[in-house]
């Protein structure tokens, strides 16, 4: 009996346990690890180890290397790791050959981070652009799904005898991404007339960009006093536009809009699905960057942030920057808004729980509108 009993233990799956890699040298490979490790922690997989190895470029075959992989099987084993979690983006025949070498469950950070976005994705429109993501990234993969996707096929539904099973599959997952992109580029166009007719009224929008998890929703839920915005302690837990209104320190309406949050190696395949709901904040008359003032280095997030506003192109936009959680920095938010005004930067620092600092916060922003300085730059971007 206690042998039973043991037997269908050892037949339950293991509960996840990752090793994570990464090429190169320095703090900022071990900065993205430490994100990849907050971020597999979202989805409740435990880190054991965290592998680095220095080289110039990835191995065409394997990314890390046949000896690294071999070492990283012989430390699996015995400590019970289910996966081998690469902290960049790898090619279908990359992630084939590692999963043979290691015989472990290969990830790459953008399918981390889309297993994240599925899980967050409430409304339809989040589930429609998170699905098409997961499309866009599956088909380079559909080839190194193995034997089963070469087989051939006819009969009704197919184009004939000769027909693989990868490209069957590989024409249903085109003909539903056209089919979601008809749905997004509705959603796009909607927003763009929603844009117009806001600056005809003459209401200018303000956008909160910034790190995910950096406290945006929390700061537009405290500044609209809407109880229902949802603002947690997670990542991405913001995946739609939300857009309310709010006064100036003078008493003049204005926009606010919050959207989904930035990381360091942000999937393309995600902001392209998330292009409509992006474009928000590339329309913005100023831009909020919100940054946590508690982090290991806010000026650094800050500049992946700017480059990720390039890649929208939304980097020369009007800004301000708003270093939030001072609550927990204490003083050294201080020394951070030093650093950044000497960049050339405007900065306020708040506490988006107790709304210290928002008074400044509204009257700069007051300031930029009745300056032009936003609705001029909004009409040259136009």
């Amino acid at each position: 009996m206690s042998r039973q009993r043991r037997t269908a233990a050892d037949l339950r799956p293991k509960p996840p346990k990752a090793v994570t890699a990464a090429l190169g040298d320095g703090e900022d490979v071990q900065s993205s690890l430490d994100e990849l490790t907050l971020l597999l922690k979202n989805l409740d997989v435990p880190v054991a180890a965290r592998v680095v190895q220095k080289r110039r470029a990835p191995d065409p075959a394997s990314f890390i290397g046949a000896g690294k992989a071999q070492e990283i099987k012989e430390y699996a084993e015995p400590n019970d790791v289910t996966h081998l979690v690469v902290d960049d983006f790898i090619t279908p025949t990359q992630k084939s050959n590692l999963q043979k070498l290691t015989g472990l469950q290969v990830w790459d950070r953008a399918f981390v981070i889309m297993k994240i976005f599925e899980r967050r994705a409430n409304t339809a429109e989040a589930k429609l652009q998170v699905e098409l993501a997961q499309y866009r990234y599956e088909i380079p993969s559909l080839k190194g799904l193995g034997h089963q996707m070469s087989r051939t096929g006819g009969g009704i539904g197919t184009r004939g005898p000769g027909e693989t099973e990868f490209e069957r599959h590989r024409r249903k997952l085109e003909l539903r991404i056209k089919s979601i992109t008809k749905r997004l580029e509705d959603v796009r166009r909607r927003r763009g007339e929603n844009r117009e007719r806001r600056k005809r009224g003459g209401v200018p929008l303000a956008a909160l960009v910034g790190y995910t998890n950096s406290g945006k929703s929390t700061l537009l839920k405290a500044l609209s006093k809407d109880a229902g915005i949802l603002a947690k302690d997670q990542l991405f837990s913001t995946l739609d536009t939300v857009v309310r209104r709010i006064e100036t320190g003078e008493g003049k309406p204005f926009l606010l809009s919050d959207t989904v949050g930035f990381i360091r190696k942000l999937p393309p395949e995600l902001v392209a699905a998330f292009r409509a709901t992006l474009e928000e904040a590339a329309n913005a008359d100023l831009l909020l960057i919100v940054l946590d003032s508690a982090d290991k280095d806010p000026c650094a997030t800050l500049d992946v942030v700017l480059e990720t506003l390039n890649g929208l192109g939304a980097g020369e936009l009007p800004r301000l920057i708003v270093l939030n959680k001072i609550d927990k920095s204490g003083l050294a938010a201080e020394d951070v808004a030093v650093e950044l005004r000497a960049r050339g930067e405007r900065v306020v620092c708040v506490c988006a729980l107790d709304g210290c600092g928002f008074a400044e916060m509204l009257s700069e922003i007051g300031e930029i509108f009745a300056s032009g300085v936003a609705q001029n730059r909004a009409e040259d971007i136009l």
